[in-house]
């Protein structure tokens, strides 16, 4: 089964926890510092809630398609580049406190999107998950070591 990722940097990572468990009715499948995620059955959706800096607005910082193994990101690789569209490959990276392979996408609104496979569970963030991750070219790159996210 594939679902939805929606990818919030909030500035209240507590509050917003506590208020999307009231909201859908379930606890975060993960809780790591400054990160939560929920694995909401209906509607089937990854929500995933990055802390951001204080007083900030919570904000989309990216979106993507969880899917169950790396031969559908590979799949989506090829069909993507056959669209072409400008992709980003990210293969065995850690993001997320998880070990991933995955493909990035920009919309027509610069909007970033990723296809992914969580391989394994990670405990830790990396020196490369604070400085690479969700990087899907350069202008992303930019963006992300400015707004310093800890990744999706």
């Amino acid at each position: 089964m594939s679902r939805v990722q929606l990818a919030l940097r909030v500035a209240d990572l507590e509050g917003s926890v506590a208020f999307y468990s009231k909201l859908f009715g379930v606890e975060p499948a993960k809780r790591r510092p400054g990160y939560a995620n929920f694995a909401i059955a209906e509607p089937p959706l990854k929500l995933v809630l990055l802390e951001g800096e204080e007083g900030e607005e919570t904000r989309m910082d990216h979106l993507g398609v969880e899917v169950e193994e790396t031969a559908q990101v590979t799949a989506a690789t090829e069909r993507l580049k056959h669209a072409g569209l400008a992709t980003f490959e990210e293969n065995d990276t850690t993001c997320c406190y998880a070990l991933q392979d995955k493909v990035w996408v920009h919309g027509p609104g610069s909007e970033p999107w990723e296809v992914y496979v969580v391989k394994a569970d990670a405990d830790v963030l990396t020196k490369e998950t604070d400085s690479a991750c969700c990087a899907s070219d350069d202008a992303a790159e930019e963006t992300v070591t400015a707004s310093k996210s800890t990744c999706c």
